[in-house]
């Protein structure tokens, strides 16, 4: 594969080429690619609650309902491969983010109806 100037490698210092990019991914381990998706998702879903310093005017409960659940996908679905040292304080903060959409909410769900319920169980206060 070729960047738009035919070559593969690195283009300038500021610039690396598509195989200098996977080979730096190759030696990142798995547990923490996860990790870290999972904390991108919980960040970018705590600032569509308003949890960030933009408040209200960056809330979007719509937007935080898809992040939450991916974000409980990815968890439930990686819990056994990355350990509980790594998949504990995932889960700790995946429940925070799911109480705060319940306190968010003008409407709340029915338990287990909530976002990631349905891979977590019920989130009770």
């Amino acid at each position: 594969m070729s960047d738009a100037t035919g070559t593969t490698g690195t283009t300038d210092e500021n610039n690396p080429g598509f195989d200098d990019l996977t080979r730096d991914i190759a030696d990142v381990p798995a547990v923490e690619v996860i990790t870290t998706v999972a904390v991108h998702l919980m960040s970018a879903a705590a600032v569509n609650l308003g949890l960030a310093e933009g408040g209200e005017e960056q809330k979007d409960l719509d937007e935080a309902r898809k992040l939450i659940q991916a974000l409980a996908g990815l968890i439930t679905a990686s819990a056994t491969e990355i350990s509980s040292f790594h998949a504990a304080p995932l889960r700790d903060g995946l429940k925070s983010l799911q109480l705060a959409f319940r306190e968010a909410s003008v409407v709340p769900d029915e338990p287990g109806q909530g976002p990631g319920e349905k891979y977590t169980g019920p989130v009770y206060g």
